[in-house]
Formats: C-alpha cells, structure tokens, sequence
C-alpha cells in the first residue's frame, strides 16, 4: 500500500471519529440507556451505540466494499481492508462524568494496522497515524519523548479488567511493578493511555485482557514514536495483553509484569 493509499485512509478514520465524537459530546452527562455486558460493572449506553452508528455511516458512504469489527455491533464482512472501531473507550469514565475517554477507529489489512485515529473530545487532540508515515498530535509530528531511562523513575499506565478473579490477579502483578517504578496510573481507557506514552506522558503503559478495538489504532500510534508495543502471552489464570515500553526498559517491564 501506497503511501497516499495509507494518507487517503486516514482520513476516512478521521471523518468516522469527528462524527462519533460529537455524539459524545452532545451525551456526556448523559447515563440514558446503560445496560449491562459481560459483568454488573461492564455497561454500554445509548452514547456508545450513537457514536458506533454514526461511524458505520461514514464508512458505509466512503468505504461500502471494507468490513468492519466494532465493539458494539460486532463484525461485519467485507474486503480485505477492515475497519476496527471502538465508540467509545472509556465508557466508565463517560457515564461517571470523568472526562477521559476517546473514539479509536483503526484500519487494518493482511499484513496488520495501517491507518488509525484516536480522538480525545473534552481536550480536543486528535492523535494519528499510518504504518509508514510520522505520528502526530493535531496534524503536529509528536517528536519522541525522552522516556525514563531506567524502570525506577518511569511513569507507568496500567488498567483493569471486570471480572473479580481477573483482577484479584491483576492486583498480584500490581504488587510486583509498583514498588520498581516511580508511580502508577490508571486512566481508564487503553487507546489514551498509548497515545500518552506516544507523546510522553507515561513512559510505559500494559494491560492484560484488551479487545483488538482497544489497541489497534493506540498501538499503531506508540510504535511510530519508537515505542516497542509487544505482546502478554496469556497465563492459564490471565487472558493475553499489550505492553508499550521504550527498548531499554520493556524487557524488565515484562519480567515484572509475568513474574
């Protein structure tokens, strides 16, 4: 794929996320229509199917032969180019009131991620990128951050699944990376948290039990910044998970993290 080819495809991402995210912005404060998913503490609301329908509509007018995998509505098949669609991450955060949450619209092909957006409504940053092109902030190249060189100074983003047995295991991992950093952070939404690695607000960020609508677009974005993004082998107690990390620190990163 042409590099146009990638540029022309970001931009329909970015069409997809505008919309979703007035969507939000017009709900926010707004806890109508919450239901339950997987757990009593996993909720989706009338916010996330508004803003995944306003995204499926742009797609459907730009790019009608591509399939498309979204949180909300599933996936739907098509050619070989795919659309990967998170609403809304950090739904929690949304119907609480925290302002910390984004849309993430990603486009994949055989060979892995090529285009993808996260759109911050409340702070108004749009974080980009294409597989062979620059990561920016707001049409602005995010210049690589100076991590932390060693783990024990560095700023390190985490998050948590629903289930009550996942996370009593997360916890235990919690006890291991803690007392080795310089602090932890828990936002509450995995496509932010890469983008704030991205343009150096964490230096690490990991997560077990995400979605591939979690990370795909996030992920494309930390590693054009340099950032290695690798793969959690799931345990046979944890699902499989992302850790984003600058190269001198994701090995001892990981080794903490798998214990």
């Amino acid at each position: 794929m042409t590099p146009d080819q990638e540029s022309e495809l970001l931009e329909v991402a970015r069409e997809a996320a505008e919309a979703a995210a007035d969507e939000l912005r017009r709900r926010f404060g707004d806890a109508r229509g919450v239901r339950t998913k997987s757990t009593p503490t996993d909720l989706v609301s009338d916010a996330d199917l508004a803003a995944e329908s306003a995204i499926r509509a742009v797609l459907a007018s730009r790019r009608p032969g591509d399939s498309i995998l979204a949180e909300e509505g599933g996936e739907s098949k098509g050619g070989e180019l795919r659309w990967v669609v998170d609403p809304l991450d950090g739904t929690i955060n949304y119907l609480f009131g925290i302002p910390a949450f984004a849309v993430s619209v990603a486009c994949d092909d055989p060979e892995g991620t090529v285009a993808g957006v996260v759109l911050d409504p409340c702070r108004n940053e749009l974080f980009s990128a294409t597989r062979s092109g620059d990561a920016k902030l707001n049409d602005e190249p995010i210049q690589p951050p100076s991590h932390a060189e060693t783990l024990g100074v560095a700023m390190v983003a985490t998050g948590f699944g629903y289930d009550a047995t996942l996370r009593a295991r997360q916890a235990e991992a919690l006890t291991r990376v803690l007392p080795r950093v310089r602090d932890i952070r828990r936002v509450g939404a995995a496509a932010l948290d890469l983008c704030w690695c991205a343009c150096g607000r964490f230096d690490a960020y990991y997560e077990r039990g995400l979605n591939h609508w979690d990370m795909a677009a996030g992920g494309l974005i930390a590693s054009r910044t340099g950032l290695l993004v690798r793969d959690l082998a799931a345990t046979e107690d944890e699902p499989a998970g992302t850790v984003a990390a600058p190269p001198g620190l994701i090995d001892e990163l990981v080794a903490l993290i798998v214990g």
